[in-house]
């Protein structure tokens, strides 16, 4: 809360590097002071263009960095929680792209680290700024809704295996499959527009059908069907989950990379209230009429279109299936 800018190290030289690099550039009070990869000259380029003066190939080295406060997480999964666990050690705040970690215990343990530490974890979580969703969530602040009881959520494509063969397909990179990568963000949506429920019991179902048989790839030219781990198809292809809420209600998630649907990259949340009900529906990352409120008006059905605006920042998307998981 003064007027020095917060100086920020970046690793990973992938979307999610230059995606951060980019959005770091335009806030007029953080500065990149240093930045980590391990390919040379993407490091060099991307260090040239954003003016970084602190370049390295290894992530330990720009923790030493004199002067940084903050770390921007943007790698394989698997290094999620060496990087912020280490970070936080040094009094770091930190930035990790979703998924949080690999698994339960990686993750607890960043989370008591920054309690720990006194710092903030964050994770990229951008979808929940979404304008639409903004519009609806305060919808349902000001009891449009009513008691919500019941919800669905869903992330569904029908050719969308990022990197076929290479770390997001290999289960020890990346600790699974859409489940870990899309499902996250819906069910982070979801829960926030819900206020944050506690969740009493799940129950899930994993299934791959697709992805071991060759079938289901996504190629993009950030991320083009390569196998470069020589890797077999090692996660889930579609997950299911049922989750029911304390105090009531449930909540179903849908997610997969592939399977034999419509085209297209699509996302979605509805849900049902006592007094009213809401469906958001996202075909391939479009911005633009995509709310709708269900209610009554003098008893009879109505429908209402909320104006939405793109947020607070637009979401990343409208580039298929690299925009939101070719980030490392």
């Amino acid at each position: 809360m003064n007027d020095q800018k917060l100086r920020v190290g970046v690793v990973g030289l992938g979307f999610a590097g230059r995606t951060a690099l980019e959005a770091f550039s335009e806030l007029p009070d953080v500065e990149v002071i240093a930045l980590a990869g391990l390919e040379k000259d993407t490091l060099t380029s991307l260090g040239e263009k954003h003016g970084v003066p602190h370049l390295y190939e290894k992530w330990e080295d720009l923790l030493a960095t004199p002067g940084l406060e903050a770390v921007s997480i943007g790698t394989p999964t698997q290094l999620h929680a060496p990087i912020a666990l280490a970070a936080l050690g040094k009094g770091l705040h930190v930035l990790s792209e979703k998924p949080l970690a690999r698994t339960v215990a990686e993750g607890t343990a960043m989370v008591e680290a920054s309690k720990q530490a006194g710092r903030v974890l964050k994770v990229v979580f951008n979808h929940r700024e979404r304008g639409d969703v903004a519009a609806l969530k305060h919808q349902i602040d000001e009891g449009q809704l009513g008691r919500i009881y019941y919800a669905k959520a869903h992330w569904m494509r029908r050719n969308g295996i990022p990197g076929m063969g290479g770390w997001f397909t290999n289960r020890e990179l990346s600790g699974g499959g859409p489940l870990i990568d899309l499902g996250v963000h819906i069910l982070d949506m979801a829960l926030h527009l819900l206020g944050e429920p506690e969740i009493s019991t799940v129950s899930a179902d994993t299934f791959a059908e697709l992805g071991p048989r060759g079938k289901g790839s996504a190629s993009t030219p950030d991320r083009p069907t390569v196998d470069t781990l020589g890797s077999k198809f090692e996660v889930e292809d579609l997950a299911t989950a049922y989750l029911r809420l304390k105090g009531g209600g449930a909540l179903q998630l849908e997610t997969s990379w592939a399977t034999y649907r419509a085209p297209g990259d699509n996302f979605g949340i509805e849900l049902f209230g006592t007094e009213g009900g809401a469906k958001i529906d996202v075909q391939n990352y479009t911005t633009a009429d995509t709310l709708r409120i269900f209610t009554d008006v003098a008893g009879v059905p109505a429908e209402v279109k909320p104006a939405t605006g793109a947020g607070p920042r637009a979401p990343r998307g409208g580039e298929g299936v690299r925009a939101d998981r070719a980030e490392r």
